[in-house]
């Protein structure tokens, strides 16, 4: 006979499990669709910096999409320590460089453009922690002039796109996760309305550059 401690260990446990591509929900989560039903959500980009500060950028549906399953776009504000952070690694592995010659040998264009970062979020009851290997959608590739190595901006956001390097999901027993850092749009319905707009017109430049950059 099992003891009647078993089940009660059962709830305490923590369960995980993980991926490395989007599962149908979160590909939904991400499409960059039905934006108004999504208002309240929002992902944390942990990115660290050249003084090995981890720095943490709050992402809204209006700046994220996913192209496929395997991959994530997100646009940030030029200035935000999370676009200098993730410049500041570019820069660091495009100084392989100037390595040895199997060095150079082994190291890509795409490769001299990748960085490290992290997305939390909170999805259907459970915590969600997915490590992206990241590149810049470079001004040139996204149709808008500017050097190679800068990050295409459209509608004042810079542009990156990342790849799933995994994913890992949380949940205990006993509890179940109601949300992460929400919010809700503030002002008055046309304000709302207006963020909503800009959320379209965002989203819409990130699939046209996201789909670009992986064609190329």
């Amino acid at each position: 006979m099992s003891s009647s401690a078993e089940p009660a260990a059962a709830a305490r446990s923590l369960a995980q499990s993980t991926f490395d591509a989007w599962a149908p929900s979160l590909l939904m989560l991400f499409d960059g669709m039905a934006l108004a039903l999504k208002v309240g959500f929002s992902a944390s980009l942990i990115t660290c910096d050249a003084e090995g500060r981890l720095r943490t950028s709050l992402l809204s549906p209006g700046e994220l999409y996913a192209p496929d399953a395997r991959h994530l776009a997100f646009a940030l504000w030029p200035s935000s320590r999370a676009v200098r952070a993730l410049i500041f690694a570019d820069e660091a592995v495009a100084a392989r460089r100037t390595g040895s010659h199997a060095e150079r040998v082994a190291t890509t264009p795409r490769d001299l453009r990748r960085a490290r970062a992290a997305l939390t979020f909170v999805h259907e009851g459970a915590f969600h922690q997915v490590q992206l290997s990241v590149e810049t959608m470079c001004a040139a590739q996204a149709g808008e002039g500017g050097l190679s190595g800068q990050p295409g901006t459209a509608g004042g956001l810079a542009h990156f796109i990342a790849s799933i390097d995994a994913g890992e999901i949380q949940q205990v027993g006993y509890a179940r996760l109601t949300s992460g850092i929400a919010f809700e749009l503030a002002g008055a319905a046309t304000d709302r309305a207006a963020v909503l707009n800009r959320w379209e017109s965002q989203i819409e430049q990130l699939r046209q550059a996201a789909h670009a950059h992986l064609a190329a």
